[in-house]
């Protein structure tokens, strides 16, 4: 394949960041706005309230496994193992961070996200695997 194709999920993660740092902020912005917290609180980070922590930690756990994540799809494309394979679980894993943030910032459920979880990591595993067999192969 080769082409830039690998890069589309790229973008629809970084989309996904984009919109929890969005909707972070509405619901920092709606705490002030009650007078549930006040600003400066945010600005001496003295705590943060529920309605908006699961927000900062979702928006945090896409700075750690999605990282292996953005390193595996640069080989891809370096390598020129960027196929069919390889974009194909590439957009699943993005699916799966996207449903695991959708069920993180509303219900938290760890019967839900949990599974969601570890689908994404085997996929992302998966992705390696593929990597690692295509540099032997070649």
């Amino acid at each position: 394949m080769t082409g830039y194709q690998i890069f589309w999920p790229l973008l629809a993660h970084m989309a996904l960041v984009y919109g929890l740092y969005a909707l972070l902020g509405l619901r920092r912005a709606r705490m002030v706005r009650a007078g549930g917290i006040a600003k400066s609180d945010y600005r001496e980070n003295r705590g943060e309230p529920a309605e908006s922590l699961v927000v900062k930690n979702c928006l945090a756990n896409q700075f750690e496994l999605p990282v292996l994540f953005y390193a595996c799809c640069i080989l891809l494309y370096v390598t020129e193992a960027d196929n069919l394979v390889a974009l194909g679980l590439a957009w699943a894993f993005v699916a799966l961070r996207y449903a695991h943030a959708a069920i993180h910032v509303t219900s938290n459920d760890l019967r839900y996200r949990s599974p969601i979880f570890a689908a994404g990591y085997l996929t992302l595993a998966a992705m390696w695997v593929w990597l690692g067999a295509w540099m032997v192969m070649s």
